[in-house]
């Protein structure tokens, strides 16, 4: 330190073997080479890859899974990850080309519209319109030496930054056995969370190691056959235990989005209406058209339903609207000329409501046939987000599980809902007055209660009622 106080030079030969930090902080003081070195434009930077705003309200979605990892190469319009919003399961593509850096978020996370999902290293030539954050590259100068005190600090600092190389090897974390290993589709994560598996206890089979269904199966197959011959050998207790024993569960993203759903749809006050329907005339051309082998589709009481809904609509389109509170002391009534019915479905992952676009404009053959393809994309998992958004009436069949009467809740960018009760035959009067056998369904309404009143709703369910019990009227308006 008494060389730094004089402002000599350092002779070289004290420098050979510092480290290069330590150089580097000395420098202004030590005229090291009479060369100057100038660094070269940067070439690349670091960009943040922005979670946009996904539409219908959304401000924030859950991630299900990453298809990369930090260090991996990725290409521009490739899918970066899965999320699950309030409406649908879709991937997010990159906007760039590049080396991801970091990963903000993990999986189950939820991310916030407007916060950086993650950073990518990419080419600034290729994208010039962006701002790049670049790291400061070092220009070395020969400059007049700093204050004493400044030198000094800085040396120290320089010391004490100096790496220790002597890093025991049992603290170098053990290297992932392959880096696509944690990557599986959403069918897979869904198994692994039902059996409580972690995946990388799974060797994968897969391209690259990636976990299979297959993996899966045999891994529990396992697992539990170990648990049972430990089970056989083990002593029975003459007292059972009986102390409770609880488990924490996070919820699915299905739940996740229902839980918010239904949260927000509860503070909506609600207007409740029931009626019984006698559907023996449907039922009657049902069992015609099923014998009718010109067309094989099944047609259930579900399609003619759902087209009565919408006939009844025509008369009664104030329950195809939405309440727009976005300025709560002026709330508004948004009318919507094409009527997108929901239909409530029951899947692997949970509840969907994906929707029958312009059913007006669709025959009783023709909503059928969209049932089916969209219980089966439900089924499979493979709705997208133009099939569950837009909505503005749904229609929810319980009774194809079980029950006779049910209260729905309303979806929050709609003001009605219809639920159907399990069709069942009853003694009823024909029009002589004699007891024959009939077939009833309980039809049980739900409404917005601020704008739709108990008289609106009563019509509109005895419209619906009319069409169904005589759908003879269904073919007279048809258009």
């Amino acid at each position: 330190m008494n060389i730094l106080r004089t402002g000599r030079s350092i002779p070289r030969v004290l420098l050979s073997g510092q480290p290069q930090s330590l150089l580097r902080i000395l420098n202004p003081i030590v005229p090291v080479s009479r060369r100057r070195f100038h660094a070269g434009p940067a070439l690349w930077g670091v960009k943040s890859q922005i979670l946009k705003d996904v539409g219908e309200g959304i401000t924030e979605v859950q991630i299900i899974q990453w298809y990369v990892e930090e260090g991996a190469h990725i290409e521009e319009w490739k899918p970066l990850c899965q999320y699950q919003s309030d409406k649908a399961v879709d991937d997010i593509t990159s906007r760039y080309e590049g080396v991801i850096k970091k990963l903000h978020f993990e999986a189950d996370e939820t991310v916030p519209t407007g916060r950086a999902l993650c950073d990518i290293e990419v080419d600034d030539a290729k994208y010039p319109d962006d701002n790049a954050s670049h790291e400061p590259q070092a220009t070395l100068e020969t400059t007049e030496p700093p204050p004493e005190s400044t030198t000094i600090a800085a040396v120290q600092a320089a010391e004490s930054a100096i790496p220790n190389t002597n890093i025991p090897t049992e603290y170098i974390p053990e290297a992932q056995k392959s880096k696509h290993a944690s990557l599986a589709t959403p069918a897979v994560r869904g198994l692994l969370k039902t059996h409580k598996v972690d995946i990388l206890d799974i060797t994968g089979t897969g391209k690259e190691g990636r976990v299979m269904k297959e993996d899966v199966l045999k891994f529990i197959e396992i697992r539990n056959s170990s648990t049972a011959s430990s089970a056989i050998t083990a002593p029975i207790s003459p007292i059972p235990d009986t102390k409770q024993t609880e488990t924490e569960t996070k919820l699915t993203p299905i739940q996740s989005a229902m839980f918010k759903t239904m949260t927000k749809s509860l503070n909506t006050p609600h207007l409740l209406f029931a009626d019984e329907l006698t559907i023996g005339n449907i039922m009657f051309i049902r069992k015609k058209l099923a014998n009718d082998t010109r067309d094989p589709k099944k047609i259930t009481l579900l399609p003619f339903v759902v087209k009565a809904v919408s006939l009844a609509l025509n008369e009664f389109p104030i329950l195809n609207a939405r309440v727009d509170t976005t300025v709560p002391e002026k709330p508004r009534l948004i009318m919507r000329n094409k009527q997108n019915i929901g239909i409530a479905m029951d899947t692997p992952t949970g509840l969907i409501v994906p929707n029958i676009k312009d059913v007006a404009s669709r025959s009783i053959f023709d909503i059928a046939a969209e049932i089916s393809r969209l219980s089966t994309l439900g089924k499979s998992g493979k709705l997208t987000p133009a099939d569950l958004n837009g909505g503005t009436i749904t229609v929810s069949n319980i009774g194809n599980i079980g029950g006779t009467y049910v209260a729905p809740v309303i979806v929050p960018t709609e003001v009605a809902i219809l639920g159907i009760g399990r069709t069942r035959s009853v003694p009823i009067f024909d029009e002589a007055g004699e007891v024959v056998k009939g077939e009833q369904v309980n039809f049980s309404w739900s409404a917005d209660h601020r704008v739709i009143d108990g008289a609106t709703m009563a019509r509109m369910g005895n419209r619906v009622r009319e069409l169904i019990e005589s759908p003879e009227l269904m073919l007279l308006n048809l258009r």
